[in-house]
Order: structure tokens, then sequence, then C-alpha cells
């Protein structure tokens, strides 16, 4: 098989998808980098829709759940989470 995907995971301050990069992970599936994930101290790009231009499909946005009520304020996990992919063909060189 030719073809590996690379995943790209970008925490957006909030739901918009022009909206800052304020956490993200990256898994290379084609086995040219090492690690297989990201581990820069600066965001590979300033927001979802930088991702987009440079190529990135998104394929999964998270859910927008609102807070129960009284829990507005609670700190938890990032909520705006958005799953990118590229397709690259190992072939080509």
């Amino acid at each position: 098989m030719s073809v590996r995907q690379q995943v790209l995971v970008l925490y957006l301050n909030n739901s918009a998808l022009d909206s800052e990069v304020v956490g993200w992970s990256v898994y290379d599936g084609t086995g040219s980098t090492s690690p297989t994930t990201g581990d820069s101290d600066e965001p590979p790009y300033k927001s979802g829709v930088h991702a987009l231009e440079d190529g990135w499909r998104l394929f999964q946005a998270a859910q927008l759940i609102p807070p129960y009520p009284g829990h507005e304020y609670d700190v938890s996990f990032l909520k705006h989470e958005f799953f990118f992919e590229k397709l690259i063909d190992t072939r080509a060189g």
C-alpha cells in the first residue's frame, strides 16, 4: 500500500474554525518522521482555516454541547477539537 495518512488534531480557542489554536497533536503514518507526534512549542497553524489552506482535510469537529446550569465556569477537557487529515502517496519522491 502506497498511500498513508497524516492526522492533525487542533484544539481551538472556540468553535469557529478561524479561531486561535491553543493545543495540537500531529500523527504521521507515513513513517517519514520520528517520533510520529508533534513536539514543537509553536502550533503548526494559527487556526483551522490555515490548515485547510495548506491542504489538510477536515473530517471531524467536536459537538457543541452547552454546559449544565451552574457549571459554566468548570475547567475540563479542551472542547473545540478538530481532526484533519492528509493522504500522502509514499511512492512520490
